[in-house]
């Protein structure tokens, strides 16, 4: 006789019981409750995730329609509609804060376990930061400030390439810029950040450039900077030009050779030289790379050329 688990059982799985009951008795998330188990509730709000539900009548009408499987997930019954809003709104939500600490540790281990690495040539710790805008009923969160007749919240992430995990996100209200919110990170040293021409601040590049962390971007159109010297190209397609550069007057023409024959608007990549230095000692500035952007190139194989 064959036994098979449901997916959602084999989900729940990945989740550490004796973790999850050690954050219950921590929060005293149980107290006064009178039969509907925290594990119940995570139960109910996972299979509001997985199956796409959006209310609270369609979570309970859902659970009850698997009646004789919920002991199997270590649910005794569905939950009614009001046990549920009364648990979401009463139970504390560094419960659910801490469960997810646990699932990242468990992410991260199994992760070391399979081997899963970027494929680079670069043993630096690679990270990918960016932030996105989710819209929002502004009439429902009015906290969630926007637009005049919008409303929406920004959620800042920075992606770890050792397993593709995140590593830390920020949630805040449509209008907070992303360069505020990576000012308050800190990095490793060695490590190298790509992101996109929403993080440009020359005062952050030049904070990063003495912690000893490298980062790959791309420059605005209408960037100020002087070309100081011309590299010799390493071989690898699409890759057009590899210049030093400071910041100061804008050349239009640094960069771009009207001899090219490029199908595709050119990308300008920069990238951060903690070792490039001039007569005096100092810092000759920072790298640009011109890209075309039909190459399959990326900026994690720019870093991997220049960086090491």
């Amino acid at each position: 006789m064959s036994t098979v688990c449901s997916i959602f059982s084999q989900v729940l799985k990945l989740i550490p019981r004796a973790g999850f009951d050690a954050a219950v008795r921590k929060h005293q998330a149980e107290r006064n409750a009178k039969g509907f188990t925290c594990w119940g509730q995570f139960v109910a709000m996972l299979f509001c995730r997985l199956g796409s539900v959006t209310s609270l009548r369609d979570i309970a009408n859902g659970l009850a329609a698997s009646e004789g499987r919920l002991r199997h997930l270590g649910l005794p019954a569905a939950p009614c509609r009001s046990t549920l809003a009364y648990a979401n709104a009463h139970r504390p939500w560094q419960l659910f804060e801490d469960i997810f600490h646990q699932l990242l540790d468990v992410g991260r281990n199994l992760a070391q376990q399979t081997g899963v690495r970027h494929k680079f040539r670069f043993k630096n710790k690679l990270l990918s930061i960016d932030a996105s805008t989710i819209e929002l009923c502004a009439s429902l969160f009015d906290w969630a400030q926007f637009r005049r007749t919008k409303g929406a919240v920004k959620l800042h992430l920075m992606l770890d390439h050792d397993g593709l995990l995140p590593c830390y996100a920020v949630i805040t209200d449509g209008k907070q810029h992303e360069v505020a919110i990576a000012r308050q990170w800190s990095f490793a040293p060695g490590a190298i950040l790509v992101f996109d021409r929403g993080y440009t601040d020359y005062a952050w590049f030049e904070q990063l450039t003495p912690d000893g962390v490298f980062f790959v971007t791309r420059l605005k159109s209408n960037a100020d900077y002087i070309v100081v010297e011309d590299r010799p190209l390493p071989q690898r397609q699409g890759l057009l030009r590899d210049q030093s550069s400071r910041p100061g007057e804008f050349h239009p023409q640094a960069l771009i050779d009207p001899d090219l024959n490029v199908s595709a608007h050119p990308a300008l990549i920069v990238q951060s030289s903690h070792d490039a230095t001039g007569a005096s000692g100092q810092r000759d500035g920072d790298r640009a790379m011109l890209l075309c952007e039909s190459s399959p190139l990326l900026c994690a194989d720019v870093a991997s050329s220049v960086c090491i």
